[in-house]
């Protein structure tokens, strides 16, 4: 059961990319079918996490879920809005990287 849980934290933290996305196109929740995919996907991901800490430590589960949607965004905010892809900017995200692979593998 506990690798469905993983499954189900990796999805969540998708979901809160796309949540923390849909912020930005929803302008302030101004606009509505934006400000409507948005609240789906809040929902969604806090729905997913909850599920998901079932089995995980709670502690664990939100360190991996919120550095999966910081990840994600930065990406995507590079990606879709022509954000700075420096150096440093990447190599800070390797370090979210890690951490999150070193709570599923190290952690117990």
């Amino acid at each position: 059961m506990k690798q469905y849980a993983w499954a189900i934290l990796v999805v969540a933290g998708v979901f809160e990319t796309g949540f923390s996305i849909g912020l930005k196109y929803s302008e302030g929740f101004t606009r509505l079918w934006p400000s409507v995919a948005t609240a789906i996907m809040i929902v969604l991901s806090l729905g997913l996490v909850g599920i998901a800490t079932r089995s995980l430590p709670l502690g664990t589960a939100y360190a991996v879920w919120t550095g999966i949607g910081a990840v994600g965004t930065v990406g995507l905010g590079i990606v879709l809005f022509g954000e700075s892809a420096a150096l440093s900017r990447l190599a800070c995200l390797g370090l979210i990287v890690t951490g999150i692979i070193g709570l599923k593998f190290l952690g117990k």
